[in-house]
């Protein structure tokens, strides 16, 4: 069974330096703050900019990551590419580096039938001994994964192996039918932010992968809607959802820009520098807006 593969599972987010070099002090104060705030586990995903990282960038991240975590909670590492055999190898490096789980997204520039895709995250599952966690993050990047594919791949390798993060909309809905067409053994995690945190929990999520930006607020969340705090569950649940639906606005350089923005506000980060090429800028308002925000959650958490 995969180790720690459930509950608070943040997606770190990637500090460069002003060399455009990955920060590896600036990722540890991140990681070490994620587990202050009670991460079970920390991964790789989109908003760690994983796609614009070098080969050799990718093939380093899950060793960086294991040896930063220190055995305090699982690791995964996003291996999405662009082909099967892209895939593969990023997941075997993943592997041999120790980590715990492997997460992959289809491809993002072919459009796969449901044959093609479920082969591929079949050849990919088979490669390595450690669970996969397949995700769809088609509302704001690639192409959807369609329930089928979830089904099939579940029935051949059952619920240990095969982990979900099903992201395209209409968030909740897809998640119920997931649930449902299993008869309730897929293991499901939410990565909206936050935003659809209580609902997920609601059709019975095993966990959350946020952003570490909003990690506070997201872990105080969770832990109420776990013992039935109603109310303190709402109180954090609305300056957090302010903060997403800001991100929401510019797709993926949306989020990056904000967190990273959220980062440096925190201490984490000496700057929030984002690999380019990017089409998205914070101007002064949103970051005024943020800032706002950002004092209702601080004080929906004392």
């Amino acid at each position: 069974m995969a180790r720690g593969i459930h509950g608070i599972l943040p997606i770190v987010h990637t500090p460069f330096t002003d060399g455009d070099e990955i920060d590896v002090a600036a990722l540890k104060r991140e990681i070490d703050w994620a587990f202050a705030q009670g991460a079970d586990g920390i991964g790789t995903g989109m908003v760690s900019e994983i796609m614009r990282l070098t080969y050799a960038e990718r093939i380093g991240y899950a060793k960086t990551l294991v040896e930063l975590a220190a055995g305090r909670g699982s690791i995964f590492m996003a291996v999405g590419a662009e082909s099967t055999k892209q895939a593969i190898e990023y997941a075997k490096a993943a592997e041999r580096s120790g980590c715990d789980a492997v997460m992959a997204v289809p491809p993002l520039t072919a459009k796969l039938n449901e044959s093609s895709m479920t082969e591929h995250f079949q050849a990919l599952a088979e490669a390595i001994a450690i669970p996969l966690i397949v995700q769809d993050a088609s509302s704001y990047v690639g192409q959807s994964i369609p329930l089928g594919v979830y089904v099939k791949l579940l029935e051949k390798y059952g619920p240990h192996k095969i982990l979900f993060k099903p992201e395209a909309a209409p968030n909740g809905p897809n998640i119920s039918a997931l649930r449902d067409a299993t008869g309730g053994k897929a293991r499901i995690f939410e990565g909206s932010g936050g935003i659809y945190s209580i609902d997920s929990h609601r059709r019975g999520i095993t966990g959350t992968m946020p952003g570490v930006d909003v990690l506070d607020g997201v872990a105080a969340l969770w832990r109420a809607l776990e013992r039935g705090d109603d109310a303190t569950a709402y109180r954090v649940y609305f300056p957090v959802c302010g903060i997403v639906t800001l991100q929401l606005q510019a797709g993926l350089d949306g989020f990056l820009a904000i967190e990273k923005y959220l980062m440096v506000k925190r201490g984490l980060f000496p700057s929030a520098r984002r690999r380019k090429p990017y089409w998205w800028e914070l101007d002064a308002e949103t970051e005024r807006e943020l800032d706002r925000l950002y004092d209702l959650l601080q004080a929906a958490l004392r």
